[in-house]
């Protein structure tokens, strides 16, 4: 659920009346963010705690306290004396004792080598306004630690300086790699421009809070969401229950596109996977199509009508060359059709071919050039949220499912709730990632589940897998590459299975 402060604090009130008690709900949330530091930071290392006076700095010494058995090295930066903070954290500090070291300046000590995490527990979601300046200095050293020395940041809840209904950053706002969010997620993470404080979404479940008001029109992709709507496979199933996908992809100087395409749709799990291609590509990229990928030459892309699909993918790589043919089969084609790239840019110079599919099954995959594009034959959307620009450009189309890119992937189709996804980094930055995204989702599509839940299955699975090329592989963000996200989409599907993240 999506919540906002008020009605996270209301959840709460009302535990508290049931008789919980913040104790045990601060031990059930240090656990879980424990866990979550677990999942990002396998290795142990320096890990420091920036603690405010409040309940925050509680949940993360109970964390601590789990992590030292890991082999963590505890360091912590208080914003004031320990007698100040608050009856439990004051109580979690003093049973930590020698295990931490308290230091005047996190960003100029000489940690030893090896990985650094820093845990923000400066503030809750009840904070309002502009830091105090002893909260201040210590974020700052937060971000010099994540900028100069490469900590891993992860906050609590919320990023401190971040507001939580409406996503606003105050001055030298906690910039978090992860954001361990307990309970619900609060509807200021998901705001535009948030994700820049954000980073990777990872709930931490409380039960005793897990009921409560909130926004029903949208949803965050979680495994637990996801899981029911993978499909399990028959023990007598065979290939063409697994779905027969035909992607229009590739051209002279553009082959990697329909190469990444096509792998995404073999490692996502597709039972046969066609590409389709002109007859001067033919030679060029059948060499370096994986074994398991037919490849067919074809003279007029519009005789993909009269054959057998389950799911098209149409755009990755194309070029603009037999843009006419290609409009007929968007137009035309009654199988649920994954729309990228090319195909879209050619959508976006023939609004009457993009009106005309506005009842087919259609998933649009824009990045935010793409989506500009298109948004030229939309008057009126200036100033909208990237929220609102994917739910007005679904309204008025039933068959139409829009996934646009971005940290944050928004995903929305006519009458389903509008879906956030949580997973990736900024690694993800760099070519090729869209392509394999098209294949993911045309795998799922051909599965026969809904463009909606293709969409948000194949935005997941895409962003845990580059997550799992740089947890699995001890390999920096910077070097993650399309190609390592289709090898790991096989690890991404058993965490998912698993309800892992």
């Amino acid at each position: 659920m999506i919540v906002t402060c008020r009605q996270m604090q209301q959840c709460e009130e009302a535990a508290f009346t049931r008789g919980v008690s913040a104790a045990a709900l601060m031990e059930e949330a240090g656990r879980g963010i424990a866990n979550v530091v677990r999942q990002f930071a396998p290795r142990a290392g320096s890990l420091v705690l920036f603690l405010g006076k409040g309940n925050n700095a509680g949940d993360a010494l109970v964390a601590a306290r789990e992590l030292v058995a890991d082999g963590w090295r505890l360091y912590a930066r208080l914003s004031g004396e320990p007698t100040a903070m608050k009856p439990l954290p004051r109580t979690h500090l003093a049973m930590l004792g020698s295990l931490v070291r308290i230091l005047e300046d996190a960003s100029t000590f000489d940690f030893p080598a090896g990985p650094i995490v820093s845990l923000d527990g400066l503030l809750g979601i009840g904070a309002q306004g502009p830091m105090k300046p002893d909260l201040q200095v210590l974020a700052r050293e937060m971000n010099t630690l994540r900028t100069q020395r490469h900590a891993l940041t992860i906050a609590m809840d919320i990023p401190s300086g971040l507001d939580g209904d409406h996503g606003d950053a105050c001055e030298d706002a906690v910039e978090a790699d992860v954001t361990a969010v307990v309970a619900q997620i609060k509807a200021g993470l998901l705001e535009d421009g948030a994700d820049h404080y954000v980073g990777r979404i990872a709930l931490v479940p409380l039960p005793d809070l897990s009921h409560t008001d909130g926004d029903a029109q949208a949803e965050v992709l979680t495994p637990q969401m996801l899981r029911s709507w993978l499909p399990r496979r028959a023990n007598d199933m065979h290939k063409g229950d697994a779905g027969r996908i035909g992607i229009l992809a590739g051209s002279p100087g553009f082959l990697g596109a329909a190469e990444l395409a096509c792998r995404g749709a073999v490692r996502a799990g597709a039972g046969l996977v066609t590409l389709l291609v002109k007859e001067d590509v033919y030679p060029l990229i059948a060499p370096r199509m994986p074994a398991e990928v037919m490849v067919k030459s074809i003279d007029d892309y519009r005789d993909v009508l009269e054959m057998r699909f389950d799911a098209l993918a149409i755009g990755p790589g194309l070029g603009f060359a037999h843009e006419k043919e290609i409009l007929e089969v968007l137009k035309r084609a009654k199988a649920p059709t994954v729309v990228d790239a090319d195909a879209l840019t050619m959508l976006a110079q023939h609004p009457e071919v993009l009106d005309a599919t506005g009842k087919l099954p259609r998933l649009m995959t824009p990045h935010p050039g793409e989506m500009e594009r298109l948004l030229r034959n939309f008057p009126g959307w200036h100033g909208m949220s990237r929220r609102r620009l994917v739910e007005s450009l679904t309204e008025t189309a039933p068959g139409r499912t829009l996934l646009l890119k971005g940290t944050r992937t928004v995903i929305a189709t006519q009458g389903k709730p509008t879906l956030f996804n949580t997973t990736g980094h900024a690694g993800m930055a760099s070519g090729g990632m869209g392509d394999v995204l098209s294949g993911v989702c045309a795998t799922f599509a051909a599965q026969h589940l809904t463009l909606h839940q293709a969409a948000g299955l194949g935005a997941w699975l895409c962003g845990r897998a580059a997550e799992r090329f740089v947890i699995q592989e001890r390999t920096a963000m910077e070097s993650v590459g399309a190609s390592d996200v289709t090898a790991h989409l096989g690890g991404a599907l058993l965490d998912l299975k698993e309800g892992r993240f």
